[in-house]
């Protein structure tokens, strides 16, 4: 039996204020060509469908057409919620949606039963566990030591043995959770201290765990324990990563293949570094990908005056811009409390534009806040 993992779409996203909507139904549209080049007989979504718990309503219509396009397919999908999902919304219609085979999880209210699909080689048994928090399994039973539900790794334990899984059965598992020792970029939101973390030995007994929730497409603690990654790059720690899908193919009970196939985004997302002159000469950027979305760093030691207007005649979708100089490298540092009660408050303020802007107040600039100081005590003493 042969299913495609994805995870992540973040439908609705927005990276540097930029919609990706477009560049997701592009994504979407080759997922789609793919599946009817490389046939599968079921689809696992694994979490944060959407990026916000209230997602746009463009967003929405989005994954409503590629829902309805993969059963159209007659494929069977099943799909869960992630932790920037509302539990609420993906689970409303889950009833109605799984007569057409589209299987939504439901808000949870205790281990989750299996979906079974049928082989050659036997049953394939589908638990679908969405996005939780240790607070949500003790509500659910409120019964167990509080020790019990403490962490998430424990929360997560409680849970999966309840699941009655036939060990005769092939068995997967579908889930959104950050397993410990995977590697994190910085589209992501892992907890200080790595405390929603779980440990991947409690998914022992599945034959393969589709994973979501970290970006990056990566095996955790074993093969068939895996993140298949976003289909597209959702911040400039992912620009050197080729993103992909992943097909994983169960054949007898403890035969598992795995594959990939590569994505080629609409606009990649990639970073570019050089001096103001050399990024604006047209031998540098002819017959590239000028539209790409950008992060480009300027190594020019003076602030270019709007420069980031002027790079976007040529790079339209620069999305950020920084510098790398000598004055972006000096350490700054805020003045300690008995040398800040000496300061006057133009010197305070002259500070704390330092801090920020990596660059001293203009005469012209400290002139003025000197006038406004003046009128703000001017004020104060009038009344």
């Amino acid at each position: 039996m042969r299913f495609l993992h994805l995870s992540d779409l973040h439908l609705g996203k927005r990276v540097c204020e930029f919609s990706m909507l477009d560049d997701q139904r592009y994504i979407l549209e080759q997922i789609l060509s793919l599946l009817d080049t490389h046939p599968v007989d079921a689809v696992l979504l694994a979490g944060d469908l959407y990026d916000k718990p209230v997602p746009p309503a463009e967003a929405v219509r989005l994954l409503d057409w590629f829902l309805t396009a993969l059963a159209e397919r007659k494929l069977p999908v099943f799909a869960i919620s992630g932790n920037h999902d509302s539990a609420d919304r993906i689970a409303f219609g889950s009833h109605l949606l799984a007569e057409s085979r589209v299987y939504m999880s439901p808000v949870f209210t205790g281990a989750p039963e299996p979906i079974p699909l049928t082989d050659e080689y036997g049953p394939v048994d589908i638990y679908l566990l969405p996005f939780l928090k240790p607070a949500t399994v003790r509500h659910v039973w409120p019964e167990e030591p509080a020790e019990s539900t403490q962490s998430y790794s424990d929360a997560l334990g409680c849970v999966l043995r309840r699941c009655k899984r036939d060990p005769a059965h092939r068995s997967l598992l579908v889930a959104h959770q950050f397993v410990a020792g995977a590697a994190v970029c910085e589209s992501e939101e892992p907890s200080v201290g790595g405390l929603d973390s779980v440990d991947v030995s409690l998914f022992e007994g599945f034959d393969y765990v589709a994973l979501g929730h970290l970006h990056s497409p990566q095996k955790v603690g074993r093969d068939t324990a895996r993140y298949c990654g976003t289909p597209l790059k959702y911040s400039f720690s992912e620009a050197g990563q080729q993103k992909s899908v992943t097909f994983v193919e169960l054949g007898p009970k403890g035969s598992i293949s795995i594959t990939t196939e590569p994505l080629t985004p609409l606009h990649d997302l990639r970073e570019l570094r050089g001096s103001y002159m050399e990024l604006t000469d047209r031998r540098a950027y002819e017959g590239t990908a000028t539209d790409d979305y950008l992060h480009i760093t300027l190594t020019d030691e003076q602030d270019l005056p709007d420069a980031l207007a002027r790079l976007r005649v040529i790079y339209p979708n620069l999305m950020r811009l920084d510098y790398d100089n000598r004055r972006t490298r000096e350490q700054q540092t805020v003045e300690g409390p008995a040398r800040a009660e000496q300061q006057t408050p133009l010197e305070h303020f002259a500070a704390f534009y330092q801090l920020q802007n990596n660059q001293p107040l203009s005469e012209e600039q400290a002139a003025f806040c000197q006038q406004l100081i003046e009128s703000i005590w001017k004020g104060e003493d009038d009344a």
